[in-house]
């Protein structure tokens, strides 16, 4: 591919020239300097995870997954979660609270029970006591027999001692149930003593059972003041859940605030963000379409992932997506993408200068410095391609190269021509003289012969003359159609002889320009008679004006418009190949056998003087265009 490349430089397969002028210059080209190798400017791809280490592989991951979670979220998730714990604990609160009011409750029910069970089974034993205490009475005073022991009393007063032990604890803090206790106890011992018993027993008992009445009514009472007491627990407990919930209610309303000013703050900064990157996003497509140069990014796959403007400009086929290998421009084109893509590139590489013809894309011939950088795609390797157009420059350096060629021909010619010069007169006059001895017409034919090459010699020597003295311009107002007409009449016998049609095709406007009048004929009847030559008989040959404008910096730094007149000049000729044409304007080339190889250099030297511009475009087959621009 690089030997193809090289061999393809100029576009041109080197092919020989018609006969179309006088004179052509050489150009040697010479390729750009490498440049200095330069970084990747473009990478979108991680390092593998297999060389992160553990703890950098974990901190990559996270930060990845805080990537992905949009910041937005992140406030929402806080203010959710916050609300979430505030609910569980009022929750935990509520019903650990109510567990405590249901056990405040049962403990005070409890304790009403067991008093009234207590006050209850007291009643229960006294009766019981005060029964058997008063039937023993009874059969004591009757004188009845009586058993041994005394069974049911002693049972009945042994069931009441352990609920005396009962009323020991609630009576130690109740003035009336230790007074009730103490009565209860004396009544007791009373019954223990049937004679005692029969003097107090009934009034201790009278007393003892009206206090159980008396505090069997205080525990109904008791009972009122138990659910009461509930009620009020129950309240407590609400008013405690209430509070807790108007605190949840408050707090739940600052996060919400809060959480809604945090994602108005976070959506500000992702919205300033957002307008940030799609400012820097339009400012980097901006900078990159407002590139001369042509830039594309190709994948490992060879096709076109991105690419500028000025690349569709130049291939206005192209797509993205597409594979440089499909047919969207000509051969030449398509192999200078091959031949920059070929292989893959760890740095800035400079694959050489190519130069593109002419075809549907392009109006003209396009000369382009390529280059190549490194590109990583998604973890592929690929490649940025970087086309320079350096058609002007190319050009121009042509142009300083025939400068420079013309210069040192100009001056060993003058030497030469010098030199020429009086050796030439005297083998002139002494031919003149040999004529007038010799009779035959073999010797005439051999002096004629002999006087052409003079002739010849003789005009080379006035050609190298003009063009090594660069005659001073005599400039004049000068009307551009008056000198086509002047220089057509100049070569009326050659467009005779072959019997040319001119065409001329010259703009309604009156052309006049501050030029030598003489030395622009000279110019103008070289080309003309030129494309004359090259021309087949009957051919027809156009030559057309125009205005072209154009904007300059003037001595204020301002800008002014320009105004110049263009003059081109086509035949209908088998035309030249690119060695040709880049070699149009070097002294002593000609593709005419008798051709002194200096007609076009001085033609370029004359337009160079007047500040004006001499281009040729030729190809095989195709005919040659002079086009001639010269300030107005």
């Amino acid at each position: 591919m690089a030997e193809k490349k090289e061999n393809n430089r100029d576009g041109t397969g080197g092919r020989d020239a018609p006969e179309v002028g006088d004179e052509t210059q050489s150009l040697s080209s010479t390729a750009p300097v490498e440049p200095e190798p330069s970084r990747v400017v473009y990478h979108r791809t991680e390092p593998a995870a297999a060389n992160i280490p553990m703890s950098e592989s974990v901190a990559r991951a996270r930060s990845i997954w805080t990537r992905e979670l949009s910041p937005a979220i992140i406030p929402l998730i806080i203010g959710f979660l916050s609300l979430l714990i505030l609910i569980g604990l009022i929750g935990y609160k509520s019903i650990n609270r109510m567990d405590e009011v249901g056990s405040a409750v049962l403990d005070l029910e409890q304790q009403h029970a067991a008093r009234l069970s207590l006050l209850l089974k007291l009643r229960l034993a006294v009766t019981k006591l005060n029964n058997e205490a008063r039937l023993r009475a009874q059969a004591d005073a009757r004188r009845e027999l009586q058993p041994p022991f005394e069974i049911r009393l002693n049972t009945a007063r042994s069931d009441l001692k352990p609920l005396l032990r009962d009323l020991e604890r609630p009576a130690a803090g109740d003035p009336v149930l230790n007074k009730f206790r103490d009565d209860l106890i004396a009544y007791v011992k009373t019954t223990e003593d049937l004679r005692n018993y029969s003097l107090e027993g009934f009034g201790k008992f009278d007393v003892v059972d009206k206090e159980v009445d008396r505090l069997l009514g205080l525990t109904n009472q008791q009972q009122i003041e138990v659910s009461q007491k509930s009620e009020l627990i129950a309240q407590a407990a609400s008013r405690s859940i209430r509070t807790w919930s108007l605190i949840a209610l408050i707090f739940g309303a600052l996060v919400a605030a809060g959480t809604i000013w945090e994602i108005q703050r976070r959506f500000g900064q992702m919205r300033r963000s957002v307008e940030e990157a799609r400012r820097e996003r339009n400012f980097t497509s901006q900078l990159l379409e407002g590139m001369v140069s042509a830039v594309a990014a190709i994948d490992e796959d060879d096709r076109i992932r991105s690419a500028n403007a000025a690349f569709f400009r130049i291939f206005p086929r192209a797509t993205i997506g597409a594979s440089i290998y499909e047919k969207f421009a000509s051969d030449i084109s398509l192999k200078m993408l091959e031949a920059a893509t070929a292989s893959q590139v760890d740095r800035a590489s400079y694959h050489g200068r190519w130069d593109c013809p002419a075809d549907d894309d392009r109006e003209q011939e396009r000369t382009f410095d390529v280059y190549s950088s490194p590109l990583a795609i998604n973890g592929a390797r690929g490649q940025i391609l970087t086309l320079v157009d350096v058609t002007e420059a190319a050009e121009a350096e042509r142009g300083l190269r025939r400068q420079e060629s013309l210069a040192a021909v100009g001056q060993a010619t003058a030497q030469v021509a010098h030199e020429i010069r009086n050796p030439l007169g005297s083998i002139r006059l002494g031919v003149s003289m040999l004529r007038d001895s010799v009779s035959d017409d073999e010797g005439l034919r051999t002096i004629e012969l002999v006087e052409r090459g003079i002739k010849h010699l003789s005009k080379l020597v006035v050609d190298v003359a003009q063009f090594s003295r660069r005659k001073a311009l005599e400039q004049a107002n000068v009307d551009l159609h008056e000198l086509v007409n002047h220089s057509l009449d100049l070569v009326a016998d050659k467009i005779n002889e072959k019997e040319t049609p001119i065409e001329t095709r010259l703009v309604d406007e009156k052309l006049v320009g501050h030029w030598d009048f003489d030395q622009l004929s000279q110019v103008f009847v070289n080309i003309i008679a030129n494309a004359i030559d090259a021309s087949p008989k009957r051919a027809v040959v156009v030559i057309s004006t125009e205005v072209i404008k154009g904007a300059a910096n003037d001595d204020g730094g301002g800008r002014v418009v320009t105004r110049r007149a263009r003059v081109t000049i086509a035949d209908q000729g088998s035309g030249m190949d690119r060695a040709t044409v880049d070699r149009i304007f070097e002294p002593f080339f000609s593709t005419k056998k008798r051709g002194t190889g200096l007609g076009l250099a001085i033609v370029n030297q004359i337009v160079e003087q007047h500040d004006g511009t001499i281009n040729v475009a030729s190809k095989p087959g195709e005919g040659t265009r002079f086009v001639i621009e010269l300030p107005l």
